[in-house]
């Protein structure tokens, strides 16, 4: 039987720390959001949900194709986004989380860690650089009830940290594909790097 993996690019979030919406944000000419949106192997997914509290991300997310859900409380934290993103794949036997600020992340590579995570489906699976692990993370359904009862900031980490014997790290060659932009000053350091 074939394995239904869903995808949830989180696109919610404040950006207290970057000051306005950096998904608008160009790094090479590229808005943050698009990289994103092209960074999702489509043909290795069963459906894609694009959780965000910009309208204009929603549209954006309609145009790849894809199912965008409004957030209109992001105040809530990211549990709250982790929900409305599950509520849009609960039919999936496994979804993977992704987030939209990291503007280097491959296609390729989120193809190949979907490979991995399909002989590896009992395991949770995340993607990492010499063992660090960062962005995105696949979920096995079993998990999909403690993803539920997430509070506030709480994220997909809080689930690993507690099941780190289930935990497969899929390794990527180079560490700026995990690299996400938290201020003006990370965007500016990737500016011209292209992996």
């Amino acid at each position: 039987m074939e394995l239904k993996i869903g995808c949830v690019l989180m696109a919610s979030g404040n950006a207290k720390r970057f000051g306005d919406n950096k998904l608008n944000k160009k790094l090479n000419g590229i808005s943050l959001i698009d990289r994103a949106l092209n960074a999702i192997p489509v043909d290795k997914l069963y459906k894609v949900a694009v959780v965000s509290q910009y309208s204009e991300v929603i549209d954006k997310a309609h145009r790849y194709g894809f199912t965008g859900i409004k957030n209109k409380h992001p105040d809530y934290g990211i549990s709250h986004t982790i929900k409305l993103g599950l509520d849009a794949t609960n039919d999936c036997d496994a979804v993977m989380f992704m987030v939209s600020d990291q503007p280097l992340l491959r296609k390729d590579s989120v193809s190949q860690m979907l490979d991995f995570y399909i002989k590896n489906s009992k395991f949770l699976v995340g993607m990492s650089y010499k063992g660090v692990r960062g962005n995105p993370c696949v979920f096995p359904k079993e998990f999909f009830d403690g993803l539920r009862k997430l509070t506030e900031d709480n994220g997909g980490n809080t689930i690993i940290r507690m099941h780190e014997d289930r935990l497969k790290l899929f390794e990527v060659d180079h560490p700026d594909e995990l690299s996400d932009i938290d201020t003006k000053e990370d965007l500016e350091k990737l500016e011209n790097t292209e992996v």
